[in-house]
This record gives C-alpha cells, structure tokens and sequence, in this order.
C-alpha cells in the first residue's frame, strides 16, 4: 500500500511539473511579470505612413552649367529631377577617390565654361548617409567625410568626364577616378537643362533666375490627429499620466518624467524626455537611423520629408526633416508652425521631438497660377534685404496659412537661409493674376550648349525624350515617389 502511494505521488509531482512548465513556456497571466525598459513606449496606431532612410536622402537642388556662363537650376519634385536623378547618376558607381585641397582647380572657370552638374545638400551629408542614394566606395577618410556638394563636369575641347566631391568644411575635395560615367551622360544632364529658365550668378554664389519663375498658389484640405493618439504612443503607461494646462491655454501631459505640450490650438506638439542619458558623442549617421525609426513609430509621415543636417560641422545631436509640398519645400510662417520635423538625440535616444499634427488631403481644392519676380527686380530685392551679408542659399519655398480649421493655404515665395540655419521670407510673388511680358520668357529660353554640336545634339535629343516623358506623366501630383 505504502509502495502505491509513494507511486501515485511521483506521478502527479510530475504531472504538476510538466503543466508548469507549460505554464511558463506559454506565458500564461499570474507566472511572473513582465520587465519593461524606462525607454519603451506604447505600439499605438500609425497616424502617418511609415518611410525609410533612403526616402529622405536627395539633394536639395540640381545646378546644370549650360556652358557659355549659362546655367539652370533644377528643384526636387519635378520631373526633369527625377530623371536626372533617379535614372541617370543613382545607378552609376564613383570609386577611386583622391584626396585634395579645395583649390586644386579654378572652380569659377570651369562653372563658367564647362557644361556639368551640381548636386547640393544643404549643410552638408555624411558620405554614410550619402551611400543610400549613390554607390560609393572609399578609404577611410573619405568614408569618414560630410559632403556637401557633388559636381561632375566635360573639360572644354576633351572628352574628359571629372567627378569631385566637396567637403562641407570647405578644406578638401574627392576625385573619384573611376566613376562610371560618359560625355554622353553629362550631355543628357545638359539637354534637360537647356529650354528651363536661365539663371545669373552672384558674387557670393547665389542663383538668380533671369526671368520670373512660374509656380503654383495651392488650397488643401487638412485634418488634424488626434493628441490623445499621440500621448498614447508616446508615454510608457498612459493611463499613469496627467493632464494640466499652461498659462498660455496650452495643454500638457506628463508623466513625472516625460512631457507631452500640444500647442496652436491643437496641431503642434512639443515632446521632451529629460531622462535620457546625457551623452556628449554622438554620430550623425547613426541618430538619422534613429530618428527615422522614432518618427515611424510615434505619429509617422504626411508626405515626403529630406534630412537636414540642422548645423554644418555640430555635433550630430540636431535632426530636422523638411516637409515638401510638390516641387517646393514648406518655409516656417511665425506664429504659425508647420512644414517641418525636429529631434534631438543623445546616441539614438530621442530628447526632443517636435512636430505637427497637421496631415493635408491627397488634392488640393483648387489651385492659381503664380509669378515668383526674376532678373533685376529679384535683385535688387535682394540686395536692399537687412540681412543680405548672412544669406547662404535663395530659393522658391512654400508659405503656409490656415484659411480655416479645415484649409491650409500654400503661397509661392522666394525665401533665403542665412548663416545660422534661420529660412525667411525674401519677396511674395506676384499678385494674383500677373503674367510677365512674353519677351521676358522669350529671352530666358535663348540658350546654347558650350562644347561644339556633338553635345549640342545629343542635349536637344535629351530635351525631346524628357519633354516627351514629362508630357505623358502626372506632373502635378501632390508629392513625388518615395524609395529614392
């Protein structure tokens, strides 16, 4: 008797045995808790789309030198970008790079007589980051470098194609040797530059265009998400944080740790997280990455945004996403805040992050054409400007107003960004209705291509097959592809 009830003992201890460890192995609520980091935060619903690296990569502009001391300036979101761009320098390898100093050629001869291409970033483009939109292959130091302009060029009366990429710092550039590219590629990238509107160049190295630019005056409907969405995904617990409100009528959440500030009536938010390390190294690449992942997570995309590196030479901590409506980026219209993403990071930790809750209809509700001025009148606008010493870049931008709590308005404008990073307002266009005289435009369109008629064939040849692309797309879709 005893022997059997030692067995039957035996028996259900390991029967208990083997349930618990199915117990454990399947998670079951009441064995054990669940560890959870300071740093994670709720999965809420996507508000926006999600994007990759890659997607945020491109060049401010393209600058096509005609030749002759003419050139063109060729802006994201058009289709002539696009096939530059994506079709014809994306898919090239640059390899061989040889390291000089910045002086090693007269640069403003070559921009004057040799045809070629610029492509721009503005404050600069770590080349790790820069690998996500062309192929690249370097030693250590140019690995290492932040670009901040690419120009590939024909030598006047050779067939020698040169490539050089430009330091941010301005110090040195790279020659890559062995890029894998023609006389008949920087031909092409001429010929879709030679009918576009010509531009002068100042002194200090801005393109002014010779004649007004044509733009578009847009009306969209919007929406506005929710900030309860945005609190849910971004504090670790929501239901363990309060709400107060500020002086200012603005709204606050809080956890004791983490704040949460929703402003301008609901479509700005202020997110900060004190608790983060404090760590003073950062890499650049690495918190791009990051951000990318963080904006994904927390709230996602409305539209096509491009990295800005926030200050040439900082210390990597500054990220900014500028929003693009079309072909033109939105410019910041104080008091009121939208076109624009900005994070903070200490090596991948988000500290800051800044946006709006704004998300625009997929078409506009009607739309005007608009005159953005040209030639002499842009210039002296531009010279009479207060800060005309600090100016480092000009170009067409958006300005944006709410008409309503249910329409946004975008104008066309020229804007300027000046040494510290500030972007303001230049000239507005045009009213409503204007039209330049015809021989404004006549004059504009007169251009030769520099490098005999071999390269002025293949460019008008170029020019048809691009004309003939942009007329059979939708060339007013509201935001160009993304996977760049």
């Amino acid at each position: 008797m005893r022997e059997k009830i030692k067995t039957t003992m035996l028996i259900v201890l390991v029967a208990l045995s083997l349930l618990q460890s199915y117990l454990l192995a399947y998670s079951m609520p009441g064995l054990g808790a669940t560890v959870r980091s300071d740093q994670d935060y709720v999965n809420s619903e996507l508000i926006g789309t999600a994007t990759s690296v890659e997607s945020v990569i491109f060049p401010e502009e393209l600058v096509i030198h005609l030749g002759g001391n003419k050139h063109t300036v060729i802006y994201p979101g058009t289709q002539f970008y696009e096939m530059i761009l994506n079709q014809r320098i994306q898919g090239r390898e640059f390899k061989g790079f040889q390291r000089s100093p910045s002086d090693v050629l007269d640069w403003e001869e070559i921009r004057k007589n040799d045809i070629g291409i610029e492509l721009r970033f503005e404050n600069g483009i770590p080349v790790e980051l820069l690998q996500k939109l062309l192929k690249l292959e370097g030693d250590l130091l140019f690995l290492n470098e932040t670009i901040d302009r690419i120009w590939i060029f024909k030598t006047t009366g050779t067939e020698e194609i040169r490539t050089f990429f430009f330091s941010s710092d301005g110090e040195m550039v790279y020659e890559s040797v062995r890029a894998d590219l023609t006389v008949r590629d920087v031909q092409d990238y001429v010929g879709f530059g030679q009918y576009q509107p010509k531009y002068s160049m100042t002194g200090d190295g801005l393109y002014i265009p010779l004649t007004p630019l044509q733009s578009t005056e847009m009306l969209f409907p919007y929406e506005t998400y929710s900030p309860d969405l945005m609190q849910r995904s971004l504090f670790f617990d929501p239901s363990t944080t309060r709400a107060l409100e500020d002086r200012g009528g603005s709204q606050i959440y809080t956890d004791g740790k983490r704040g949460l500030q929703v402003e301008q009536n609901g479509k700005w938010i202020s997110y900060t997280d004190p608790s983060a390390p404090q760590i003073t190294e950062n890499l650049l690449s690495d918190n791009v990455y990051a951000s990318v992942d963080f904006v994904n997570q927390h709230g996602g995309w409305d539209g096509v945004h491009r990295f800005v590196n926030a200050v040439s030479g900082g210390e990597g901590k500054d990220i900014r996403f500028k929003q693009y409506v079309e072909q033109y980026p939105v410019i910041q219209t104080p008091p009121f805040r939208y076109g624009y993403m900005k994070l903070t990071l200490q090596q991948g930790v988000v500290t800051e992050y800044s946006r709006s809750l704004i998300t625009l209809g997929p078409q506009s509700e009607s739309r005007s054409v608009r005159w953005l001025p040209g030639g002499d009148e842009l210039q002296e606008i531009l010279k009479a400007y207060k800060n005309r010493n600090e100016v480092t870049a000009l170009f067409p931008a958006l300005q944006t107003a709410p008409v309503d709590e249910k329409q946004l308005r975008l104008t066309p404008v020229w804007a300027v960004r000046l040494k510290d990073g500030t972007e303001e307002m230049l000239t507005a266009a045009y009213p409503n209705g204007y039209e330049p005289p015809d021989q404004q435009l006549d004059s504009s369109a007169q251009g030769s291509v520099d490098g005999g008629s071999a390269d002025t064939d293949s460019a008008t040849a170029a020019l048809g097959a691009g004309a003939a692309a942009l007329s059979g797309s939708g060339a007013n879709q509201r935001f160009f592809g993304d996977g760049k």
